[in-house]
């Protein structure tokens, strides 16, 4: 028999579908059953006014058989089969999709047909070096049988089948030294496979499967069991998506055992995001919120992304695009009838219609965070820990721009208790008479509480948050202010907390005494921008101030990072406590001992630096100097 040839496409054509459109070889089944899914829906639907087309509900279903003999692959269906012309036009035409047509026709909402491009089929010769549709339609008297080798063509002939539906032999290409095609005869690969892109296809998808099983021994027989091998014919998919049902007719244990099952944790998630969103683009969520991070969360090869159903059919395993970076912690699902899908289905078209769709997720997101902190702030501060830090760098990143989207989430832990309280609550909570939101930040929240500012600010009466994490300062840095009130770090050059008396009495000390700051700021060689008397040090007789935007702590964070040493350099000044003793010696040295000064400056200097979590520039001198002091 003559083989016709392709009717409007090239052998170059059919070889950019087979080897170019689908970048991975394994989606041939989830097209092929897709496929037939559809044309089920396209049989029932035509019993909806005809009876006597139909089959019971239970009936209907799609087979996978697998043969390592012949090493062949069969999908059945019962659908609605083809006509010769269905075949040339569907088979002998790529791209012309009859589903497409239907989809067009009808709209029924409990129809949905998932083929649109008539090329899914093609995807089946990326495994096969020969296909085998064997087809009976509805109302037809003849059956028919499509085959190809590919690009060569292919041939129509009639055939006998005696029931209604379509089956598709595949015959696999053999192994080559960089690809193995016997991996799709394995019935685990097939059954995951199924799982991992059609686990919702509406319709059964059955397989037989060879099991082992210990064969009955009679009693007291304690020898080593025998076994046997039986072939049960398993439903491979649930058919019902979780995110299908209602929220309020799912239980917490089945989020729990659908959350732990899909993605691989051992934990229940924090919190369920479970919706149903109408509007220019409609579309199905069931997101979770994860208790802990997964073993690779920070490190390069962490992925994010939701993954991205249409009609129940897995499209993206991981859409990145729906997920901002500072929530790409989320896990879960998003199904949508409305996605504009690209020829291969393997990505998307028309990206407004995901932008809408992310917009709506970050919202909720957002939302379910902020219930949660509301409602149960233990579990908002276990979850804070495992990711209240991709929340930070998002409010840091970008300039700021999602600092107004973020601010609210963000929790600190502060000097007047153990409970993180978030800038809302601390704002509320100051007493009139405080001007700025203080914060202190080190390595620990021990050594910001002790530092020598956040003591004078607690004297006032103010509250401190205490912040040791890297990115804190910056997050900070970049709201700026919260509710009219600046951020001020304790440690900047100029607090504002004394009273006016206070102030003068400071600028008239400082005065006085500028030639014997002069005089330590030479000694120290310009390690310090000024050197000054303070009344905010509280009963500690020095410290270390900030004279710029760059504190002590974040000029060391930005010296960890490679292309930033040269601006990681903080201007800082010495401060000696006015009310301290210290400060009479430091005045007495400076007109009797100058010899003595000096050290005692150097000495002073290297102290702040340790108050302030600074490295000792020279232990060495340090300790030499401390001695000889001790020995004069």
């Amino acid at each position: 028999m003559a083989i016709k040839q392709f009717k409007t496409e090239s052998k170059k054509m059919l070889d950019m579908m087979i080897n170019s459109v689908y970048t991975n070889k394994e989606i041939f089944l989830r097209e092929l059953i897709s496929n037939a899914s559809d044309a089920i829906d396209k049989r029932y639907f035509r019993s909806l006014t005809d009876s006597s087309l139909g089959l019971a509900r239970e009936e209907y279903g799609i087979t996978i058989a697998v043969d390592k003999d012949n090493r062949t692959i069969t999908v059945s269906d019962n659908g609605c089969g083809m006509t010769a012309e269905d075949l040339e036009n569907n088979l002998g035409t790529i791209a012309h999709s009859d589903s497409g047509e239907f989809k067009g026709e009808n709209k029924d909402e409990n129809i949905s047909i998932i083929g649109q491009f008539g090329v899914g089929f093609y995807s089946a010769f990326m495994v096969s070096s020969k296909i085998v549709v064997t087809t009976k339609a509805l109302l037809g008297d003849t059956a028919y049988k499509w085959e190809s080798e590919g690009v060569e063509g292919y041939t129509i002939t009639e055939c006998d089948k005696d029931t209604v539906g379509t089956e598709i032999v595949m015959y696999l290409k053999e192994d080559a030294e960089n690809e193995t095609y016997s991996e799709f005869m394995d019935a685990f690969r097939i059954q995951s496979l199924i799982r991992k892109y059609s686990d919702y296809i509406r319709y059964p998808i059955r397989m037989n499967v060879e099991t082992s099983v210990p064969k009955e021994k009679a009693e007291g027989d304690n020898s080593q069991p025998e076994y046997e091998t039986i072939v049960e014919n398993r439903t491979l998919n649930s058919m019902v998506p979780l995110w299908h049902r209602k929220a309020s007719d799912v239980t917490d244990e089945e989020y729990a055992e659908f959350y732990k099952g899909r993605f691989y944790d051992t934990a229940p998630p924090v919190r369920t995001i479970h919706a149903k969103m109408e509007g220019n683009v409609e579309y199905e969520m069931l997101l979770f919120i994860p208790q802990n991070a997964p073993y690779d969360y920070y490190s390069k090869d962490y992925e994010k992304g939701l993954q991205l159903y249409s009609d129940g059919v897995m499209i993206m395993e991981k859409c990145a695009d729906l997920l901002p970076d500072y929530f790409n912690f989320i896990r879960g699902v998003v199904d949508s009838s409305d996605l504009t899908l690209n020829i291969s289905r393997e990505t998307l078209q028309q990206n407004y219609q995901v932008k809408t769709i992310a917009k709506s997720i970050e919202k909720k997101i957002k939302n379910e965070l902020l219930k949660l902190q509301k409602e149960n702030r233990e579990k908002y501060e276990d979850f804070w820990k495992s990711f209240g830090a991709q929340i930070k760098f998002g409010v840091y990143n970008n300039y700021g721009i999602n600092k107004e989207a973020l601010q609210d989430l963000l929790v600190f832990r502060c000097t007047s208790g153990e409970r993180f309280i978030t800038l809302k609550e601390y704002v509320e909570a100051m007493p009139e008479s405080q001007k700025a939101v203080y914060y202190a930040f080190a390595e620990s929240a021990e050594l910001a509480m002790k530092l020598p500012r956040t003591q004078a600010v607690l004297e006032k009466g103010f509250d401190v948050f205490l912040l040791t994490d890297d990115i804190d300062e910056f997050a900070l840095g970049a709201i700026n202010m919260y509710s009219d009130k600046p951020f001020k770090n304790v440690t900047a050059g100029d607090l504002d907390i004394s009273t006016e008396d206070e102030k003068d009495a400071l600028k008239k000390a400082n005065e006085e005494y500028n030639e014997m700051f002069v005089a330590m700021q030479e000694t120290l060689e310009g390690k310090v921008k000024a050197v000054r008397f303070s009344g905010s040090l509280g009963d500690n007789p020095i410290s270390l101030s900030s004279e710029g935007y760059i504190s002590a702590e974040m000029a060391k964070i930005l010296s960890r990072m490679p292309g930033n040493e040269m601006f990681a350099h903080a201007d800082m000044a010495l401060e000696i406590n006015l009310n301290h003793k210290l400060s009479d010696t430091l005045k007495t040295l400076f007109a009797e001992n100058k010899e003595k000064f000096d050290l005692y400056t150097k000495i002073l200097y290297a102290q702040a630096r340790q108050i302030s979590g600074l490295e000792t520039e020279n232990p060495v001198d340090l300790t030499n100097m401390i001695c000889q002091l001790m020995t004069d």
